[in-house]
């Protein structure tokens, strides 16, 4: 233990004693500051098994183990998986934009401890690498996101921390209901590696974090960079993918 985290622990019932730990969904009284009451617990969807073998994509409960989804059968991926802490509801919706749009930085541990439930064994030295903001949008939200998300997963996983192993060159629009190729025209040129991480980054094995993954447009634009760079393995990290259509073989398995 470290000394930050002993004086952490030290500190704790006086921080609960003023600030009586409360769920950040709900409100609800918590015994600690670590996470969610039970009830909005239950309300988070984690990916299951079985799933798709490329992308950890999740099917039915009919489908076979080892299976590939249709989507990486249709374009091979050029990342190397994805571990996704949760799939995209209304709960996870709330916590990141609690997090991210609410400036409640202290659900970043919660948020990374559920990112690495799902991680692969990461064997060998890997380095994490936060999905980069374009410096205007860093200087108006005052902090990275992802770039939180990446410090826990590298404090908990034992890799090295690169937060500005990408940069982004120019801003970019909301993506959201952009057609695939408006996507891509907007990311063209807009995420580099950085030219001084390119020792570090040559031969690497990269958790590549973010905080939500929708259409793949920017992890794939993040991947492809990095490859470029030299990166061995890419391994995209999120909180919360999302995925409609496992949504909808989750809540069928749970009744059926």
């Amino acid at each position: 233990m470290g000394v930050s985290d002993a004086v952490s622990g030290t500190l704790a019932p006086l921080v609960d004693f003023v600030f009586p730990p409360r769920c950040p969904l709900c409100g609800d009284g918590l015994a600690a500051q670590s996470g969610l009451c039970a009830a909005c617990w239950s309300q988070l969807a984690i990916p299951g098994e079985p799933a798709c073998i490329r992308c950890q994509r999740p099917f039915g409960k009919e489908a076979q183990a080892g299976t590939i989804c249709a989507p990486c059968l249709a374009a091979p991926p050029k990342h190397d998986g994805i571990a996704a802490g949760t799939l995209y509801n209304d709960a996870s919706r709330r916590l990141v934009l609690a997090f991210k749009h609410g400036r409640r930085i202290a659900l970043a541990p919660m948020l990374a401890r559920l990112i690495a439930a799902r991680l692969p064994a990461l064997e060998g030295d890997w380095l994490v690498v936060p999905v980069p903001l374009h410096r205007m949008r860093l200087w108006s939200r005052g902090f990275n996101q992802s770039a939180l998300l990446g410090r826990e997963l590298a404090r908990s996983s034992g890799a090295g921390l690169v937060v500005d192993g990408l940069v982004r060159r120019k801003r970019t629009p909301v993506l959201g209901g952009l057609s695939r190729k408006a996507r891509a025209r907007a990311l063209q040129g807009a995420i580099a590696a950085n030219p001084r991480r390119a020792a570090r980054l040559k031969g690497a094995n990269v958790l590549l974090v973010d905080d939500v993954l929708t259409s793949g447009a920017t992890s794939a634009a993040c991947v492809g960079a990095l490859k470029r760079a030299g990166a061995e393995k890419v391994v995209i990290a999120c909180f919360a993918r999302v995925l409609d259509e496992a949504l909808d073989a989750a809540a069928s398995h749970e009744t059926g």
